[in-house]
């Protein structure tokens, strides 16, 4: 594609960093079969190639309105584009450097404005969420029924391992996982617990930084990223093997550091070490002796796999490799590539889009007449929730596997 970037752009790191992006995308359009949004709405302005025209023509200086917003918006960034490009466009990078200079000239109305402003001063404090989210289950049976449905029941905590092992590794514990799903971790500790590993949460670490980063609070999320290098670097040079990552739309982020904080000179080096070290549970597993776990491996699961797992850390198909080592029946879920239309906060702002997808994937995990499904994201887990069938971390099920076998 050629460009032409206009002078308020085209000599900063980023206007370079945009126009090598633009100058990979060769037009050929396989993206649009793979783009949840624009198989649901079949407009090419609300597909992956449509948009790289928007930003293309923001970049060489036309006119934004709020119809470029709109279509931008829409965007899951699910990153099955990338996943599908023959040219390897970094599409996310391109909306990275679009979507803060696209607000810029096309600002949002007063009632997006503030939406957006609780959402970044709630989801990635874990203390002000989990205090709301009490409350909101607390309240559940006074509410509203369109409004009880959009608040999960209460999860106790369950135990973490007492053992001590020579090998250790930390884990993320995040912002809205622990109070919505206290267990994930604790299952991931009792396995890894049972093949001689301990699992450690770092207790100033928090939030990976995706919401803010994601909703236009760049620097605000950067600075999440610097916490976290904090919090975990005493650790890492004590020598613990790896961050663990239950939450696979987190890992993906974390596993960015080095890009993002590139240019910050105190940090660099560090969030280069700590993106090396970033594992997804299922890495962690696939290097196990599994075979050293007893378990009751008897339910069928369907498996959706997070677009964060297979689009972003390039991840696609290897909890259902763990899965058969351990004797699970896995069943068939056509289109598991798409999107369940959960994307971080894009349920809260395109409700009927993330419902249709939603719907859409529901159906399909449940042809194969699964006893549960299992995913790898919390953000899938609670968006699925309502399914026919239970809906867990895969690392539950086979903790749970584990428990039924004793």
């Amino acid at each position: 594609m050629q460009t032409n970037l206009a002078d308020f752009i085209k000599d900063t790191p980023e206007g370079q960093e945009a126009d090598a992006i633009l100058r990979k995308c060769v037009h050929c359009g396989f993206c649009l079969a793979t783009c949840p949004t624009y198989n649901v709405l079949n407009n090419e302005l609300d597909s992956p190639r449509g948009r790289i025209y928007l930003i293309k023509q923001m970049l060489e200086g036309q006119p934004v309105t709020s119809h470029t917003r709109d279509h931008l918006d829409r965007c899951l960034q699910c990153r099955a584009c990338e996943t599908t490009c023959p040219s390897n466009v970094e599409y996310h990078r391109l909306l990275d450097i679009a979507i803060p200079l696209v607000e810029q000239q096309a600002p949002r109305n007063v009632k997006q404005r503030l939406l957006r402003t609780a959402i970044v001063n709630v989801l990635p404090y874990r203390s002000r969420f989990q205090s709301l989210l009490r409350l909101g289950q607390t309240l559940k049976p006074l509410l509203p029924s369109h409004l009880k449905v959009k608040i999960p029941a209460y999860e106790k905590k369950s135990p973490w391992p007492s053992d001590s092992h020579p090998r250790k590794m930390l884990v993320l514990e995040g912002c809205v996982q622990p109070a919505l799903a206290p267990d994930i971790n604790a299952a991931s500790a009792r396995i890894l617990s049972l093949l001689g590993i301990s699992l450690i949460a770092a207790p100033k670490a928090g939030c990976c930084g995706a919401v803010s980063y994601h909703l236009n609070q760049q620097e605000d999320g950067l600075d999440f990223m610097r916490r976290n290098i904090d919090a975990w670097w005493p650790y890492i040079e004590a020598g613990c093997e790896a961050i663990v990552i239950t939450a696979s739309g987190c890992g993906a982020t974390i596993k960015e550091y080095g890009e993002l904080l590139k240019c910050d000179a105190t940090y660099a080096d560090k969030a280069f070490r700590v993106s090396s070290l970033a594992k997804d549970i299922v890495e962690i597993l696939s290097h196990e002796e599994l075979h050293k776990l007893s378990l009751n491996p008897d339910a069928a699961i369907a498996f959706q796999c997070p677009c964060s797992l297979q689009h972003a850390q390039g991840l696609s198909g290897e909890v259902e490799k763990i899965l058969t080592r351990l004797g699970f029946k896995t069943t068939f879920v056509a289109d598991n590539h798409l999107c369940c239309g959960s994307a971080g906060t894009y349920s809260i702002f395109q409700p009927e889009l993330a419902t249709e997808l939603k719907n859409k994937k529901l159906s399909s995990l449940m042809r194969g007449a699964p006893d549960v499904i299992g995913t790898a994201n919390i953000g899938c887990m609670t968006h699925l929730a309502s399914a026919e069938v239970p809906v867990k971390h895969w690392i539950q099920i086979v903790d749970q596997s584990i428990r039924d076998a004793k």
